[in-house]
């Protein structure tokens, strides 16, 4: 409490206030496909290579359990030149069993995909994940919905291959006022449809399926051709 009887602002009010301000992108991957299970002695994160027996014996169908479609959506955003400058504003996973975490854009996640499941298994178990050489939270699990957590009047936009809207994403982001960050939702499963009706609108932006990496890699430098990042 300061004088007057007035409350500081919290840490979450203060990143909502920033991710709010000046133009940026926010990311949201939806429906990952990341499932911690107790197998053997230990817990786990589902993969369809490892686990292919488990989820079998357990009614489950091995190839829908890639948490390696994540791993590398996730990469692709982190490395792109657009987040190294600072224009990532934040970046959500929403999980196949509705669990929502945020990954502070300045994370760095592990390359390979067994330490990155062991990182998520310490998330989806203790909540959080906070910095080595300091107090900040590099990811925490968060409550839903995502639209909670995004600024108000924010442009949203879904990608889809069954969208009816077909454009090309540089002459789309290139249209696009800088006003305010924009919402991208990306599916981050290997087949599926993402499930956010409260997108403004979907879109599909090729001829040919696209990988969750791939789609996010085709965003990320439309923005660092539109904002003359190098």
């Amino acid at each position: 409490m300061v004088a007057g009887g007035l409350q500081p602002p919290s840490i979450d009010e203060e990143e909502a206030a920033a991710r709010a301000v000046g133009q940026g992108v926010i990311f949201i991957l939806d429906d990952a496909q990341l499932e911690v299970a107790q197998v053997g002695k230990t817990y786990q994160l589902l993969n369809c290579d490892d686990h292919a027996t488990y989820l079998r014996k357990h009614k489950k169908d091995p190839a829908l359990y890639r948490p390696d479609i994540c791993h590398q959506a996730l990469l692709n955003v982190l490395d792109s030149p657009l987040n190294k400058a600072g224009k990532i504003k934040a970046i959500y996973v929403r999980t196949h069993k509705n669990v929502l975490f945020s990954i502070n854009p300045k994370t760095r996640i592990p390359r390979t995909i067994k330490r990155f499941s062991g990182l998520m298994v310490q998330l989806l178990q203790k909540l959080s994940i906070r910095a080595t050489n300091g107090p900040d939270k590099l990811m925490k699990v968060i409550k839903g919905p995502v639209t909670k957590h995004l600024p108000l009047n924010c442009k949203r936009v879904g990608f889809s291959f069954a969208a009816d809207k077909h454009v090309a994403i540089h002459e789309y982001v290139a249209g696009l006022e800088d006003s305010g960050p924009i919402v991208f939702v990306v599916g981050a499963f290997a087949h599926g449809k993402i499930e956010a009706p409260w997108v403004d609108e979907e879109l599909n932006i090729s001829e040919y399926p696209l990988s969750a990496a791939y789609c996010l890699a085709r965003i990320t430098q439309a923005f660092e051709m539109k904002w003359k990042i190098v």
